[in-house]
């Protein structure tokens, strides 16, 4: 019954997709022909030339559409897998069908018609599967369309696993059981779902109940269970699932990659790779320079007041770590004595910190001695947002004592970051500080920076804890 209506829907589907694409073929025509000014040099061609053409059409995308899987079954994955599926689809047809147009027929097809034919398709093809998901998920979300369930793994991961099913009802999934490896699970429950059997028990539970889906969520020590478990259930279930163990380790922007043919899970990779850097470097250097140019004033002004209240340069030059652990030369304006840390050697600066000048105060309080770390930001160094970079003696001090601290340096630092504008500056806790750095990396978008620099605006200069 499963497979029927799959099949069902699928050829529903189909068929939308032929409608749709032969109405904007047609559609295509008469704007470029009958509704528009522009009109062809010659005569205007008749319609059938184009109608004689939609068999090739249906022929190219029934081909194309098997060819880029865009029927098989979509319940959990995002929308934007279904758009970037139909967008190569109809690229790729629409490619094929230009050269067939012209390998079989002289006459010479309008390229605006064309370009008509690849908008409309487009847009039809795409509403047509988003009101189809929207209503597909109002019916599960109600209890109707529904798949059951059976997760194979009791701990953390096969618990994260059902939450994410509870969390989103629109799956249409139902969780009726789990499997686990020790019969004193057995009766249990999960969540108020009950733990069924252990893993030898899988034939009789399948003999038994309506299993839909089986999800694998075995943690990496219980995988000498996985192979059994799958022969068991091969060529028995309509789908199975397999959420690899080692998620449990998925780090920073860790995701699905593959490797020609070969699919991989990537625990920890560059959160900004491709356009996104691209993107957050130009907008980097252009607001960088920018602002530079509208606070020129007050640079100059710090940069007079600095050189006439005390003795030393108007510029302090400090190494700190950057973008993957590359040292770096920070601007700052000078705020301490000349000297200051010559006895100490490196240490944070401290309420009341006697090695301040007479501005030097001011100018931490109000973060205004940051303001030189925009030559970092036009030289590339740094970051208008991000992490704050710290010394690589105290880098190193971090490395070890507190999880992931590393990872920060997985992206350039910023002038200011996540955590600055939360009120984690100066002596704050550390671990809190990269909570936040990490929560910025992982959700980083051009609108998470330019909310930061306006947090920054609002409430981030001034700070009790900026010594």
């Amino acid at each position: 019954m499963l497979r029927k209506h799959a099949q069902f829907f699928n050829s529903l589907f189909f068929i939308s997709d032929l409608l749709i694409l032969s109405l904007a073929w047609i559609l295509s025509y008469f704007l470029r022909f009958h509704v528009l000014p522009i009109r062809p040099r010659l005569l205007t061609p008749s319609l059938m030339i184009y109608v004689e053409f939609l068999l090739p059409l249906w022929v190219i995308w029934s081909f194309t559409s098997y060819r880029f899987g865009l029927y098989r079954s979509r319940r959990t994955e995002h929308f934007l897998n279904e758009v970037f599926d139909i967008v190569k689809s109809l690229i790729f047809a629409f490619v094929v069908l230009i050269a067939t147009i012209y390998l079989l027929r002289k006459f010479e097809f309008s390229r605006l018609a064309f370009l008509y034919f690849l908008e409309f398709g487009f847009l039809g093809l795409i509403s047509m599967r988003y009101f189809a998901r929207r209503t597909l998920m109002m019916l599960r979300s109600k209890g109707y369309n529904q798949r059951f369930a059976l997760i194979a793994g009791t701990g953390e991961l096969g618990q994260k696993l059902l939450e994410q099913i509870e969390i989103n009802p629109d799956f249409g999934i139902q969780v009726f059981g789990f499997l686990g490896p020790q019969a004193e699970e057995v009766g249990k429950k999960i969540k108020n779902i009950p733990v069924l059997g252990v893993y030898e028990d899988l034939d009789k539970i399948i003999g038994e109940k309506k299993v839909d889906i089986f999800f694998v969520a075995l943690p990496i020590h219980e995988y000498h269970y996985f192979e059994d478990l799958i022969r068991k259930v091969n060529g028995d279930l309509s789908e199975i699932k397999v959420v690899p163990g080692s998620y449990e380790f998925i780090g920073l922007r860790g995701g699905i990659d593959a490797l020609g043919d070969l699919p991989m899970l990537s625990l920890q990779g560059s959160p900004l790779h491709g356009w996104d850097r691209v993107f957050k470097r130009t907008f980097d250097l252009l607001l960088g320079i920018l602002i530079l140019v509208i606070l020129s004033p007050i640079l100059l002004a710090i940069s007079f007041l600095i050189r006439l209240t005390s003795e030393g340069p108007i510029l302090y030059q400090q190494r700190r770590v950057g973008f993957d652990g590359r040292l770096f030369q920070i601007f700052k304006f000078r705020t301490m004595k000349k000297d200051a840390e010559k006895e100490t050697g490196p240490v944070w600066a401290k309420e009341n910190d006697s090695r301040r000048t007479k501005i030097g105060a001011f100018l931490r309080k109000t973060s205004l001695d940051e303001l030189p770390q925009l030559f970092n930001v036009v030289k590339g160094e740094m970051s208008l947002v991000g992490p704050r970079p710290e010394r690589p003696h105290f880098v190193e001090a971090f490395r070890n004592r507190i999880p992931r601290y590393m990872l920060r340096h997985k992206i350039k630092a910023g002038m200011t970051g996540w955590a600055q504008v939360n009120g984690l500056r100066g002596n704050t806790s550390l671990e809190k500080r990269i909570e936040h750095d990490l929560y910025y990396i992982q959700n980083w978008s051009i609108g998470l920076d330019v909310k930061i620099l306006l947090m920054t605006i609002w409430k981030g200069f001034f700070s009790k804890s900026a010594y």
